[in-house]
């Protein structure tokens, strides 16, 4: 087997993939030990607050270990994997090394020595932590590791399980913790699920996810017991409970859906807001949508209302500049923006993701119409990056795709204006005089009341409206 030295061993370490970002979720590896990589290779996906990112590796080599199964979260700065760059032989796998490697039977007492030698004697960097125990540098949740020339007996892993982070025998028998991955103690305690009651049936009685799905199912379907009732009064049968599964599922908040609770809890009580809404006769902009599709300009473009609600939401900008701000408490200061940075709230699998359009003020309606169709497509496959997520002005919130007729959005943190949209229905419209059907929808127009005032808002509001019942006026307004 080939031997890795310092030198040709290159450590790839999380990186920074966002602002401010502390940590990332590792989803899959694309990758395993022994696999050849090559500069810029995608080695792996991860998770952060705010997207899904896939990660390149930045030299060539042969992968030598993973650092952390997927599922887990790791601090950023922290190595994830190691690649030999010597241009050597791949190394064997773990399974093949414990076959070749004599498993004589030992004391209890000698697996615990061999572990404690091994501990001490690697850096203090890559201290491992063993299952359930063990000192962390940091917070990052780390899988349990062995040393490649330790080969520890089946019989002896429950005295290896109860080591503390310096190697010493805990006080508690081996036989009173069950053995699990970090990972799966994590999914018994959200379940609510005592390990010590599962039954195991993982290799060398290891609790595996599902033996904890299994124990958590029952549980869920058990009834809840009452409390005893007075003496005079009647007690009633209790009701039937199905015993076809689990009456609750909970689903540990994280990620995109974490970051999103986070930010609008802290807007809702930082940024007083104010929501305004206007009715507005939409059928000249459904036919212009109409058109549009034929134009050759626009063709092999996505053509859509909210393309044109866009259009007519940036040039309302123009006319009133003042709404595309944000406050700045520290400085107290209100930070004037000279550029629109439009974001478009989407609903991804992951949960509700705000990327924007950079400078989309300049671009042209075909322009914009690509930009659109790119910054859907790409949130919809979980692709969006986090750098298009971020320096957003204003947003767009389109909650009439849903059926649904209006909301009161709240304010995407650093912007001081939303705009929601409504659905656009045949409604009975008094048009020249007449009631006649035609294209409606409501708009809400939600702004933090600490720089914008009443009027500003009701402006801006009142020309996206005037626009989308005239769109000529895209026109004579830009």
């Amino acid at each position: 087997m080939t031997t890795m030295t310092e030198a040709s061993v290159r450590e790839f370490k999380m990186p920074d993939v966002g602002e401010g970002l502390t940590e990332a979720e590792i989803l899959k590896w694309y990758v395993q030990p022994g696999d050849t990589v090559t500069d810029g290779q995608v080695v792996c996906e991860v998770e952060t607050a705010k997207a899904a990112v896939e990660l390149p590796i930045p030299y060539d080599g042969v992968v030598r270990e993973l650092r952390f199964p997927e599922g887990t979260t790791v601090d950023v700065g922290t190595a994830i994997i190691a690649v030999d760059v010597s241009g050597g032989a791949p190394a064997a796998a773990p399974a093949e090394q414990a076959q070749a490697a004599p498993a004589a039977p030992a004391p209890a007492a000698a697996p615990a020595e061999a572990v404690q030698a091994e501990e001490e004697a690697k850096p203090p960097a890559r201290q491992p932590v063993l299952v359930g125990y063990g000192v962390a540098t940091t917070s990052t949740k780390r899988r349990p590791r062995k040393g490649p020339e330790v080969k520890v007996p089946a019989a002896a892993q429950a005295v290896q399980t109860e080591l503390n982070g310096h190697g010493a025998p805990a006080a508690v028998p081996a036989e009173s913790r069950p053995l699990a991955k970090p990972p799966v103690r994590k999914l018994a305690k959200d379940l609510g699920v005592d390990l010590a009651t599962v039954t195991p049936s993982g290799p060398d009685g290891v609790i595996t996810r599902e033996d904890v799905h299994a124990a958590a199912a029952p549980k869920a379907a058990e009834p809840a017991v009452a409390a005893p009732a007075p003496v005079s009064a009647p007690t009633a049968a209790a009701p039937a409970v199905p015993h076809d599964g689990a009456r609750e599922t909970r689903v540990p908040v994280k990620g995109v859906r974490k970051a999103t609770a986070q930010a609008m809890i802290g807007s809702a009580f930082t940024a007083p807001h104010v929501t305004e809404f206007v009715t507005v006769d939409v059928t000249r902009t459904m036919k212009l949508v109409e058109e549009l599709k034929q134009d050759k300009e626009f063709q092999g473009l996505r053509v859509n209302p909210l393309l044109l609600i866009a259009k007519a939401l940036l040039v309302a900008i123009k006319r009133n500049p003042d709404i595309n701000a944000s406050w700045d408490e520290a400085n107290q200061e209100i930070v004037l923006k000279h550029y629109v940075n439009l974001g478009i709230a989407a609903a991804t699998p992951r949960g509700l993701i705000v990327p924007n359009i950079k400078d989309a003020h300049d671009k042209t309606l075909p322009q914009l119409a690509e930009s659109l169709g790119e910054l859907v497509g790409t949130a919809r496959e979980g692709r969006t990056s986090p750098a298009a997520m971020q320096g957003g002005t204003v947003t767009i919130t389109n909650v009439g795709v849903f059926g649904v007729d209006t909301g009161t959005p709240i304010l995407n943190p650093g912007e001081s204006a939303i705009l929601a949209v409504g659905a656009i229905k045949l409604q009975p419209w008094v048009h020249k005089g007449k009631v006649k059907p035609r294209q409606v929808t409501t708009l809400a127009l939600s702004f933090d009341h600490r720089l914008v005032d009443g009027e500003l808002g009701s402006k801006v509001l009142a020309d996206v409206a005037a626009i989308l019942e005239q769109p000529k006026r895209l026109i004579s307004w830009a």
